[in-house]
């Protein structure tokens, strides 16, 4: 099996072999510099047998330095033993710097120059004028820089496309679209990854299908026998105990309506997108659920793509949740537009408020706050649904304090648009 160590591994070994073969030939094919002391003290021996003596005339040592300047096509200068400059050819030349008591190498301005202390105490400076060598030496760098990043590319944009569509699987996973696989790709860690994350979502949908199911036949479980009871009670008499039979009405209701709930949870947490989204009017429908729940209406038209029916369950929870808690006074309800697109929806009551560290939890599914929020019907799902159903629509929901006392929910619904075909693995 291919591991994906061992292929990082061998691609950087390839890489650090092809680059120390381009060294060597460099280092091979190009001169180097002379750093042997007894070099040095040879070639000075056989640039003095070359030179005319101290004591022989001025022009035939100029003569003898320009025809060895043209030789090996470099800059050369004659310095007397005191550093005078004696003769020279091609472009000038600096002195030897005084701590240089022996043949040798220094640099100025850049240049490296080589010093010949010849044994009669002159001393001869030449520097090539062909840069081939430090021209061949920066192009064999360059070329060994783009070797590496020529061979390490390709591996590194194999490994990371992989993973990039491993994550493109995992966030449409992530969004419910249960049915994302991973096409898996080589034998490495990479595939063994996309292999368990194929095997996870196949368990994933089996678990979600199942608990759909389950929900399903206890559903239908739960009422056969609700509706026996609810047929009982309406078969009492009228004038037997008819507060026992409205406590029992009002049971029957209750877990009726609670059966419900539980299954639209389930089915928003795990249903795939809306497939056919439709134009909704929200002002109308809040117009109609307000109507009916005794609160006031404020704003102007807005329509959204979404689902009229769960909209209709938003607008309703927020509003039944708003009259439990109003303690009698009016439930404030409006709507706007977003910027950007969508609709605002706010729905605010004068109730004795909700502490801001339950301001999220109120959210969380059968969860009941402490205090006098918490007396009354339900059983905590409300605002839940309220959430859920807001998500599904592109917006939130926010549980906000209202000024001068109260709450206020906010509502932010962007709407939806029909799904894309899912990703191909």
């Amino acid at each position: 099996m291919r591991r994906l160590y061992l292929q990082i591994y061998v691609a950087f070994l390839g890489i650090v072999l092809l680059l120390g073969v381009l060294v060597t030939l460099s280092w091979w094919l190009a001169p180097a510099p002379w750093h042997d002391r007894r070099m040095f003290e040879g070639l000075a021996a056989l640039v003095a047998e070359s030179l005319p003596g101290p004591g022989q005339p001025t022009a035939l040592l100029l003569e003898r330095v320009e025809e060895l300047a043209r030789r090996f096509n470099a800059d050369l200068a004659v310095r007397g033993p005191d550093g005078a400059l004696l003769a020279a050819a091609g472009r000038p030349l600096p002195a030897q710097p005084p701590e240089l008591n022996a043949s040798g190498w220094f640099r100025s301005r850049g240049r490296s120059i080589a010093a010949l202390k010849l044994p009669d105490g002159r001393w001869v400076l030449a520097h090539g004028q062909n840069p081939r060598p430090a021209a061949g030496l920066l192009i064999t760098l360059a070329a060994a820089a783009a070797v590496v990043a020529l061979g390490a590319y390709p591996l590194a944009r194999r490994i990371t496309g992989r993973l990039e569509r491993l994550q493109t699987r995992v966030e449409a996973l992530g969004a419910g679209v249960l049915t994302t696989r991973v096409e898996v790709e080589g034998a490495d860690e990479v595939a063994s990854l996309a292999r368990s994350f194929n095997h996870a979502a196949d368990r994933i949908q089996a678990l979600v299908a199942a608990q759909k199911t389950l929900l399903a036949s206890v559903s239908h479980e739960l009422r056969t026998p609700l509706t026996r009871i609810r047929m009982a009670v309406e078969l009492l008499p009228a004038d037997t105990r008819p507060e026992l039979r409205a406590r029992m009405a009002r049971d029957v209701a209750e877990l009726d309506g609670l059966i419900g709930e539980l299954l639209l949870a389930s089915r928003l947490d795990t249903v795939e997108p809306l497939a056919q989204p439709e134009d909704v009017d929200l002002l109308a429908l809040l117009a109609e659920e307000a109507a009916e729940n005794g609160a006031e209406v404020a704003g102007e038209p807005t329509l959204i793509q979404g689902d009229p029916r769960l909209l209709r369950r938003l607008i309703r929870n927020l509003l039944v949740n708003a009259n439990r808690h109003a303690e009698g006074a009016p439930v404030e309800a409006s709507l706007g537009p977003l910027a950007g697109g969508g609709a605002r929806l706010s729905v605010a009551d004068r109730g004795p408020g909700v502490p801001e560290a339950e301001r999220e939890r109120i959210f969380e599914p059968f969860y009941r706050p402490p205090g006098p929020r918490s007396s009354g019907e339900g059983v905590g799902l409300g605002l839940a649904l309220v959430r859920q159903i807001a998500r599904r629509h592109g917006g939130e929901a926010r549980c906000m304090p209202r000024e001068g006392g109260g709450t206020c929910f906010v509502v932010d619904l962007r709407g939806v648009h029909p799904p894309a075909s899912p990703p191909a693995p």
